[in-house]
């Protein structure tokens, strides 16, 4: 592994990770909910499974479920149910639901949805295996595919937690907090729209 390829792989990563989709949603919505802890737990639990997803790209099995019709359809289907599911929540908001109880973000929820957004989105694994197809070969070490794979896991995490920092100020978070409602249902309405447009891209495959 070179300095050269590295730094590809990093570019790389940022502006995946930057990309504004059903993640940054998710992320957002448990750090104005549930404050700067849940937002943390959402933003460490999404990079491990970024960096679970890069790791299994990397060693080849992410290679096995794109390749499978059926295993590939199967997490589309249950990645744009569970957006939908996260929508209907966020739609279905009411004052005084919005906060940090068990209507709300707990530090549960806040993990199951930091992973499972990541885990049931199958396009995190095709664009691994774009991205470390360039990259790793067969005289690739172990130790620089685990490189690679924490990479990603790191960029993903960290950007994810400058997220819940610039979000999670005090200043910034009692003036959103008092429109949480309505950005809940917000949040609710762009995961569905997103899980719509994933649906759209299943059926005309």
């Amino acid at each position: 592994m070179t300095w050269a390829t590295w730094l590809t792989v990093v570019g790389i990563c940022v502006l995946g990770a930057m990309s504004p989709g059903p993640s940054l949603a998710v992320v957002l919505r448990h750090t104005l909910t549930g404050g700067r802890r849940n937002g943390v737990t959402v933003a460490l639990l999404h990079g491990l499974g970024v960096g679970f997803y890069a790791l299994l790209s990397i060693i080849g099995l992410a290679a096995v479920i794109t390749a499978s019709p059926v295993a590939f359809g199967i997490l589309q289907w249950g990645g744009a149910a569970y957006l939908i599911w996260l929508g209907i929540q966020g739609l279905r908001a009411k004052p005084g639901e919005v906060t940090e109880s068990e209507h709300g973000s707990t530090r549960a929820s806040a993990a199951r949805d930091g992973f499972l957004v990541v885990f049931l989105n199958p396009k995190i694994a095709v664009f691994f295996l774009a991205l470390f197809s360039q990259v790793v070969g067969v005289d690739t070490s172990f130790v620089a595919k685990l490189s690679y794979a924490a990479t990603a896991m790191v960029i993903d995490g960290a950007w994810y937690l400058l997220v819940v920092w610039l979000f999670s100020n005090p200043r910034w978070l009692d003036g959103l907090r008092r429109s949480s409602v309505w950005l809940e249902r917000v949040f609710g309405g762009i995961l569905i729209a997103l899980a719509g447009r994933l649906v759209i891209g299943i059926l005309r495959t």
